[in-house]
């Protein structure tokens, strides 16, 4: 093969050296009447236009047969008439029938070009010598060619076999994973889920085997230069690809413990999203505000990941939140209102019921906290919203006051913070008792 490589790359000048050695020490060429002249012009125009034109057409054709070809098999998806294994390889036997065509119509395009080059040159008694020198040269360097191809062609049809194989067995895993994916099969040794992250690492095991076994049948893999470059190459991705590496263990140990799944609601690090993508390398999430955050699968199975949708289903998830109301407030009558206020808000289930729990008793206030059920945790931020919402109503309309935050330390005549709305008509508090610096001395 490196001789059929280095024969195709030295055709030009070895024709060149053979045009320029001739017409150097060729006689004085005859004269050619202006008759011949214009008559041999003539005709090397019409032959390159006549090859020029079959050009044009001969591209549109094998243009017109690839858009043929893909909108076939276009048109039998769309109608479902072709699926699986045997429609994909129709269609690629097709499409390497096409890419044989190309290759041969480039052979013929490199052949007219050397036919028309000799017969334009054998027209012109001063350029005919060339056009034996240039037949000469081509019919040499095309013979070397084709003896170091055929000298090739056992190991080179070994790496096409390979790959082959190699290509076609990935195409049927594929097949084979997506159906498992979509839930058409069922295997107890695979999870819906794991099946793509499977296939592609299968995927990277056949490529790194197949380069593997068709390494040393690679033209000038014997070579110096070539085992310099490898092993150049070889260095340069050892160092550049430690994070890499990493992240894709980390992605094939997340794949097969399976902590969260995609549309999963997941909180990583400080990111609260949905789960969109699960890659070997990255996991992606799309937060409520629509941002794409990217996270380093390294960095995912370092940390803590909490899932809210794995049990949202079957047990519900459980929101809750606090707020602190004063020690004249009866507790029972602040448990039913928080109770009332989680029942009117969407999204809370009834049945678990809601509950409150007394969390702590503070200097001038109690701390409850209402927990409710809820099977939609990709709305939570809204449902924490109404809940608030809903508390602050129901408070208000019962004329319970909330005292978190506690904003003020001293308040003009305990006057309450319910809005004057809605406040029940009630007696005037009572103001502070100030005792004047003035009134003080004269009582001493």
């Amino acid at each position: 093969m490196e001789r059929l490589c280095f024969s195709m790359a030295m055709v030009a000048a070895v024709a060149a050296m053979h045009v320029f050695a001739s017409a150097a020490g060729a006689a004085e060429p005859q004269a050619l009447g202006w008759r011949e002249a214009l008559t041999s012009t003539v005709k090397v125009i019409l032959a390159w236009g006549v090859f020029l034109g079959s050009l044009w057409l001969l591209k549109r054709l094998l243009d017109w047969a690839a858009a043929a070809i893909h909108s076939w098999f276009a048109n039998l998806a769309a109608k479902r008439a072709a699926r699986g294994l045997v429609a994909l390889m129709i269609e690629r036997i097709m499409l390497l029938a096409l890419m044989a065509a190309r290759a041969a119509a480039a052979v013929l395009v490199l052949a007219g070009v050397s036919v028309l080059l000799t017969y334009s040159f054998s027209l012109f008694p001063a350029t005919e010598h060339i056009s034996v020198s240039l037949l000469a040269a081509l019919w040499s360097a095309l013979a070397e060619a084709l003896s170091a191809f055929v000298h090739y062609l056992p190991r080179g049809l070994f790496v096409v076999v390979v790959c082959a194989l190699a290509y076609y067995g990935l195409q049927i895993a594929r097949i084979f994973f997506r159906a498992i994916e979509r839930g058409e099969l069922r295997l107890r040794q695979f999870h819906p889920e794991t099946a793509g992250i499977t296939y592609q690492l299968l995927r990277v095991a056949t490529v790194v085997l197949v380069l593997i076994i068709v390494f040393p049948y690679l033209p000038g893999s014997h070579t110096e230069a070539f085992r310099g470059v490898s092993i150049f190459l070889g260095v340069v991705i050892s160092l550049g690809s430690s994070s890499a590496v990493s992240n894709m263990l980390a992605g094939v140990v997340l794949a097969y413990m399976r902590p969260f799944q995609v549309g999963d609601r997941v909180k990583i690090a400080d990111t609260v999203g949905d789960v969109v993508a699960r890659g070997l390398l990255v996991t992606r999430l799309q937060t409520i505000k629509n941002v794409e955050v990217t996270i380093p699968n390294s960095a995912i199975l370092g940390g803590q990941i909490l899932d809210f949708s794995a049990l949202a289903q079957k047990q519900g998830l459980i929101l809750h939140t606090s707020v602190t109301i004063g020690y004249d407030a009866p507790w029972r009558r602040v448990h039913e209102l928080l109770k009332q206020a989680a029942l009117a808000t969407p999204g809370v289930l009834r049945e678990p019921a809601p509950f409150v729990l007394q969390t702590s008793l503070n200097d001038f206030h109690v701390t409850y906290e209402i927990n409710a059920y809820t099977d939609r945790p990709q709305e939570m931020v809204q449902i924490y919203s109404d809940l608030h919402a809903n508390i602050q109503d129901q408070f208000n309309a019962a004329g319970v006051e909330i005292l978190s935050p506690a904003y003020n330390a001293l308040r003009d005549g305990n006057e309450t913070a319910i809005p004057e709305a809605e406040r029940k008509p009630q007696k005037p508090p009572r103001a502070f008792r100030v005792r004047r610096a003035e009134d003080s001395e004269t009582r001493g």
